[in-house]
């Protein structure tokens, strides 16, 4: 009689034991999955939750892809500063958001894999807006209207219109609308990094032509009235360029077109086209 409280004493105990036991592995387990839910964000990664401009904001930057190498939107010059009506327009564009822009030089060859890898928040590079581009990217209201030109050699008599570069070897950004419309006419691309170096190899006659932009070349000119390059043909279709983002970034977009209005409203836009145009470039 005297062992049953002992036995039943004894179960108790290993009754509260494994109660013990079952209560800190439940605790080690919601440990893990809050330490889980932690690295992962929550709900989902962070960068994809909160708003990019919210985070632009946050941080104090905007982020800006250029090339820095085609002049007079994008380019250094002879003190090595980044300057251009392209990097001007962004930094006026980001002084109205409330922060700084910050500038990443990339190749025009590799500038959307840039925007689409998330090394920087918006192209400002003279980018044309077209369809197959809408499919895949934002663009905030056109900034900028311009037409192509077909630039040739001064010695080159036999090149006249955009027909006659059929066959013909044309300096081109591979991914650029120019090199589209060089293709379009049979011409065998060659491929540069952009504006200037399209223009030496026509110099050099190592190239019959190059399509490029109308605006481009005449500040190239006024730059360097004696270089032997001139136009024979200008395209009758204008383009429109815009400031391109990724995706799913509505309200930057949003504050990014109505910082540009307000520049256009405010005669900022105008002061900015005509220091590197002479004329108002949105139209």
């Amino acid at each position: 009689m005297k062992k049953f409280p002992i036995m039943f004493a004894l179960l108790v105990s290993f009754m509260i034991i494994l109660a013990g036991c079952g209560t800190s592995e439940n605790k080690a387990n919601n440990q893990d999955n809050q330490t889980e839910e932690n690295a992962t964000g929550g709900k989902g990664n962070a960068s994809e939750n909160q708003d990019l401009l919210a985070e632009i904001k946050d941080e104090g930057v905007l982020t800006v892809g250029t090339e820095g190498t085609y002049p007079p939107f994008t380019f250094h010059n002879e003190k090595g500063e980044l300057t251009g009506f392209d990097v001007e327009i962004a930094r006026e564009v980001a002084e109205r958001l409330g922060v700084e822009a910050k500038f990443m030089e990339t190749q025009w060859d590799a500038i959307f894999a840039g925007l689409d890898s998330e090394r920087f928040d918006m192209i400002a590079n003279q980018v044309g807006i077209r369809p197959d581009r809408q499919e895949k990217y934002d663009f905030s209201e056109g900034y900028i209207t311009s037409a192509a030109v077909l630039i040739v050699n001064d010695s080159n008599n036999d090149i006249k219109a955009f027909e006659d570069i059929n066959g013909k070897k044309s300096a081109q950004s591979l991914t650029s609308n120019y090199g589209d419309i060089a293709k379009s006419y049979g011409a065998e691309l060659i491929g540069v990094e952009g504006f200037n170096q399209a223009i030496e190899l026509l110099a050099q006659n190592r190239a019959d032509a190059t399509i490029n932009d109308k605006l481009s070349f005449l500040d190239f000119k006024k730059q360097k009235p004696d270089a032997p390059v001139k136009i024979v043909a200008t395209s009758e279709d204008a383009s429109h360029s815009g400031l391109m983002f990724r995706k799913g970034n509505e309200t930057l977009v949003e504050e990014v077109n109505k910082a540009l209005q307000g520049m256009i409203d405010d005669g900022t836009y105008l002061e900015i086209s005509k220091k590197w145009f002479g004329e108002d470039v949105l139209k």
